[in-house]
């Protein structure tokens, strides 16, 4: 470590390794649901006296913060798209020790949302009112609640560097006073969507979906009467969900698809995002077309219904290719191939095309980024990056982990980078650590990705 004094001191000690046995360290880059998962399955095995890492969260705002107005992605009233059952240890069918994983499973119960309920006083009332989601805000709460519970402690910072380092990683983290410290780890994890404050062009009537939600939450949004939002998934779909309580005339969802699609909310469809294991007897075209159909470019059943009955929202199909000023407003340039090119105006536009997959490649230095080079077998683009991404959600090939459980839903499942399998996801992390005398109970050819190999995938 490096940097700030007392700020490494402090790390230091949070990070001091037991007198007994070496102890290793997984770095998550992130304090949102995926991290609270790992943290709270690691700590519930070194309870049961069951070998786990040292679990250190880097957090910029707070646990959950991207469930909450500080983040960028909310305003922290719209509602989650997931149930909520489907918690940090969700579906709670451990695969981490052969003859503990009930006790496992039983343990993280502890920490599910019922539990949360339950010691907050309102677990009655969610039943008799149905069930309902909660808003983004109190879902945040009950990550914190876990993390608390957890003795949870993040090293308040924002990550900037990521180097190789002899036996794993070395992270540049930098506080919000400008103190930089250095974090060495064995193995490192990276969740979340990046920065909310990027936009298709620099324009004042242009909203990143952070300046979007920063006006709304402020019950500042402009006045006005043609509006567009560019996405068709999660994130256009909170926005609309804002935007039809506002005096707007027109509201257009710009996307590249035929049309505004549903997310599917069958068993057959969910079990797919619960229970992970059966993909791996699916093709890739049939994987594809899962993810196509279920998860990317498609709004919630909730969203779409509200959305429904609203006569103003409106969908233009095509890829917007030009941002031009038009006096008070702006035009959009809309591309269809093979058809001609459409030129639309509006007086604002807010751009809700989502995270950016590949963000955390910008915190890579140059010899971190060689390294992934030659793992993918090429410069790293999204489709190399999810064929090398294996049974533990980590990048084969490289020899410290590097674990992106956002880009596993090709060869792993599509429940991995959301709130679906969160307790299959901590398994998979968790179980890359050796356990003595005990072995997941999941066979070699799953592991493998059963009937799909990675040359397959790279086509």
């Amino acid at each position: 470590m490096g940097g700030d004094p007392a700020a490494c001191d402090a790390i230091a000690e949070r990070l001091r390794e037991s007198e007994c046995e070496p102890v290793r360290t997984l770095l998550v880059v992130g304090a949102g649901p995926k991290a609270l998962a790992v943290a709270a399955k690691a700590h519930v095995l070194r309870e049961l006296g069951l070998p786990a890492p040292r679990v250190v969260v880097v957090e910029p705002h707070a646990v959950g913060g991207n469930w909450l107005p500080s983040g960028g992605w909310t305003d922290g009233r719209h509602r989650l798209g997931t149930s909520p059952e489907k918690d940090v240890g969700f579906p709670y069918r451990s695969t981490f020790a052969r003859g503990r994983n009930r006790e496992i499973d039983a343990a993280m119960q502890a920490f599910s949302w019922t539990s949360f309920l339950v010691d907050q006083g309102g677990y009655a009332e969610w039943i008799d009112r149905g069930r309902p989601s909660p808003q983004h805000h109190v879902w945040a709460k009950y990550l914190q609640w876990v993390g608390h519970r957890i003795g949870l402690d993040p090293v308040a910072g924002r990550v900037t560097s990521i180097s190789p380092a002899a036996a794993g990683w070395q992270v540049s983290v930098t506080g919000a006073a400008g103190a930089m410290t250095r974090i060495d780890a064995d193995e490192l994890m990276i969740t979340g969507p990046g920065r909310s404050n990027r936009a298709l062009a620099r324009h004042p009537k242009v909203l990143s979906i952070q300046d979007f939600w920063e006006l709304a939450g402020r019950r500042e949004l402009p006045v006005s009467s043609r509006v567009a939002v560019i996405g068709g998934g999660e994130t256009a779909g909170s926005a609309l969900d804002e935007l039809v309580r506002h005096e707007m005339l027109t509201v257009s969802v710009i996307s590249p698809m035929a049309t505004l699609y549903t997310r599917g909310e069958s068993f057959f469809e969910n079990s797919l995002y619960s229970d992970p294991g059966k993909w791996s007897g699916l093709s890739v075209e049939q994987r594809r077309d899962v993810i196509r159909r279920t998860d990317r470019g498609v709004f919630s059943v909730r969203v779409q219904e509200s959305l429904l009955g609203d006569n103003r929202v409106h969908h233009l199909q095509g890829r917007v290719v030009r941002v031009a000023d038009d006096g008070p407003g702006v035009t959009l340039t809309l591309r269809n191939s093979p058809r001609p090119d459409e030129v639309h105006a509006f007086d604002l536009v807010v751009d809700a095309t989502g995270g950016q997959p590949l963000w955390f490649l910008e915190l890579f230095d140059s010899d971190a980024a060689d390294l992934l080079e030659l793992a993918v077998g090429g410069p790293p683009t999204q489709a190399r990056i999810e064929a090398t991404i294996g049974y533990d959600l980590a990048v084969s090939g490289l020899e410290s982990k590097l674990f992106l459980p956002n880009l596993a839903a090709l060869t792993q499942g599509p429940g991995f980078p959301n709130l679906s399998c969160l307790g299959e996801l901590s398994d998979r992390v968790l179980s890359s650590m050796p356990v003595a005398g005990n072995s997941p109970t999941v066979s070699e050819t799953a592991r493998s990705g059963a009937g799909v190999g990675v040359s397959s995938l790279r086509k």
